[in-house]
């Protein structure tokens, strides 16, 4: 009885390690801009001593004691791009990179009492713009009994990227998306437009900080020959008739 009493506390504290607690703080930045971790102190005291860490590790990065910061070997994954507030404690990550993202943990133990918080960051890459383009083989028509239209395939496409979403808008209006959550890869999204339709259509990349539009210009990309309409259309039959004729027209007259 006393060893299934071991084993239940052994396991709770490993499922505590692993996961951890909930992030405190959300924090989203776009890669080579900088990002500040606040630690709400407003002047420190020289008792205070504020500890920051890293990953899953909980790996040292800098740390502020008596008045005197230390950073560890934290040039060893950040170089010179951290920056610890002496007044606050509060640490800035310059020129950000995505393996800066992570958790982040601040420790606060001084006089007036202690406490903990963690922040998520995350760094997202610079969003290409997305390429829109068109292959004139893919031109088709639909005829009815009164008109025939031609239709246009366009696909608009980026590569090397992740964490996004790329969609098609005609005006304000979503017609289609296609999402990657993981690895760097590339995306596609096919649309078929009419040559002669005269809506406004745009392609759109975007992460939860940023985005990048590609306007469609219908008249530039979608090339298809002319389709004649059944009212004006001529059969081959009647051209070797026309042609017949006028040449045999100067006979008869001299004839004559």
């Amino acid at each position: 009885m006393h060893t299934h009493k071991c084993c239940l506390i052994l396991l709770f504290i490993c499922v505590e390690g692993v996961f951890g607690a909930a992030p405190d703080v959300m924090k989203s930045v776009t890669e080579g801009d900088s990002v500040t971790l606040n630690t709400d102190v407003t002047e420190l005291q020289r008792d205070d001593q504020i500890l920051w860490m890293f990953g899953p590790k909980e790996t040292r990065i800098a740390e502020i004691y008596k008045l005197v910061i230390d950073m560890f070997n934290s040039h060893e994954i950040f170089g010179d791009r951290l920056k610890l507030d002496n007044q606050t404690g509060s640490l800035t990550i310059r020129n950000t990179r995505s393996t800066d993202s992570g958790l982040y943990k601040r420790q606060i133990r001084s006089n007036r009492g202690n406490s903990d918080k963690i922040f998520n960051v995350t760094v997202y890459a610079h969003l290409p713009v997305p390429v829109i383009s068109s292959n004139s083989s893919q031109c088709s028509s639909s005829s009815s009994s009164s008109s025939s239209e031609q239709n246009c395939s366009l696909v608009c496409s980026v590569v090397n990227v992740g964490h996004v979403t790329l969609s098609w808008y005609k005006g304000n209006s979503l017609l289609s998306s296609i999402s990657v959550s993981d690895l760097s890869i590339s995306l596609s999204l096919p649309l078929e437009v009419e040559y002669q339709d005269k809506n406004s259509y745009s392609c759109v990349l975007n992460n939860p900080i940023s985005n990048q539009t590609q306007h469609l210009n219908i008249t530039q990309l979608c090339k298809c020959p002319d389709i004649p309409s059944r009212s004006s259309s001529v059969t081959p039959s009647l051209i070797y008739a026309v042609v017949g004729v006028a040449s045999v027209a100067p006979f008869f007259l001299r004839q004559i």
